[in-house]
């Protein structure tokens, strides 16, 4: 079977965005075990309420919610385990120190499909204060009157 190219988007975080300021973000790989691939490419994941912690000098995703496969066996996998990320050592310290400063989270953003294999894109990021949403709110919304505007115009 030949190996698939390109990227294919899975899952997207947008309540991350919304919540959080972006400071850096990681592309890293997953620990997947029996048929949760097969459910994550029919798009059955759910990360909105997932979140990144660092044990023993390793890093883990929780509270992700991947749906048992359908045509699975007993063998499935509970939903919402605790799934390995690979990531490099030098990576997982740096992650470790910036979310042990206060204030600051490591949240997933997205998961794909990166040449036939899944992938997750995770954030430093830091919490917004409701002031903060509400000026992103009014400049989105003033954006949005700028470009109809600009359409009546021309």
């Amino acid at each position: 079977m030949p190996k698939q190219v390109g990227i294919k988007q899975l899952a997207q975080n947008r309540k991350a965005r919304h919540e959080y300021f972006i400071e850096d973000t990681y592309e890293c790989g997953i620990v997947l075990v029996g048929c949760e691939v097969k459910s994550i490419r029919e798009g059955k994941v759910n990360i909105k309420d997932a979140y990144v912690k660092v044990k023993n000098e390793e890093a883990f995703v929780i509270g992700m919610h991947i749906s048992p496969y359908e045509k699975g066996n007993i063998f499935n996998q509970d939903p919402f385990r605790e799934r390995k990320l690979l990531l490099h050592k030098h990576q997982i310290r740096k992650l470790k120190g910036l979310a042990q400063t206060d204030g600051y989270s490591l949240v997933p953003l997205s998961m794909y499909l990166s040449n036939g294999r899944v992938k997750m894109e995770i954030a430093v990021a830091k919490g917004k204060k409701l002031y903060d949403k509400r000026h992103d709110i009014a400049q989105k919304d003033a954006s949005r009157e700028m470009e109809r505007r600009m359409k009546e115009r021309y």
